[in-house]
């Protein structure tokens, strides 16, 4: 039930951001990859097994899909390996503070970038120029960046409504040790 409400939430915000962010010309190219903060959030939150956490990613990564017009699975694909990668990279991480979370989200934001190029390389989907990707890399992962500690403050909310003890939900609003 967790995992479900966050990608629902996750959802919501996507689809705030693509109506929202069009109508700011001067970033126009910085979309901030909140697809890839949730997969990242539930790849280092998951309880017992990263089972669920990829399903919910996977899942968030397809309804992204149908709002942004990718290739289907594409996005899919990137946020469950992106869910992976995060849950592989570090089990034992503190993201806590400002200055942490912002550089997560940063690093977060590169890597499902990375990934995506591969992604779209290795099934030969067109793409820019190798410039103008990196242009789009940079300035999406600086978006993210700015907005990873709203998000990750909404996600630590949800998962404290979902803290079965008082102790578990201090943990949560805290911040994130995995």
């Amino acid at each position: 039930m967790r995992t479900a409400t966050l990608v629902i939430v996750a959802y919501l915000l996507c689809v705030i951001v693509a109506a929202v962010w069009r109508l700011l010309p001067w970033v126009a190219v910085a979309v901030p990859d909140l697809g890839a903060l949730t997969a990242a959030y539930l790849g280092l939150t998951a309880r017992r097994t990263v089972a669920p956490a990829v399903l919910g990613s996977i899942i968030l990564g397809y309804l992204v899909d149908l709002i942004s017009g990718a290739p289907p699975g594409m996005v899919a694909l990137v946020l469950g390996l992106t869910s992976v990668i995060a849950r592989a990279v570090q089990q034992r991480i503190y993201v806590r503070g400002a200055t942490m979370t912002i550089a997560f989200s940063v690093f977060v934001s590169l890597i499902a970038s990375v990934v995506a190029i591969v992604v779209r390389g290795l099934y030969h989907v067109p793409s820019a120029h190798l410039s103008l990707e990196l242009r789009h890399v940079a300035l999406s992962a600086l978006a993210t960046g700015i907005v990873g500690p709203v998000v990750w403050r909404i996600f630590r909310r949800i998962d404290a409504a979902y803290a079965r003890t008082q102790r578990e939900r201090d943990a949560a609003l805290e911040g994130l040790h995995t």
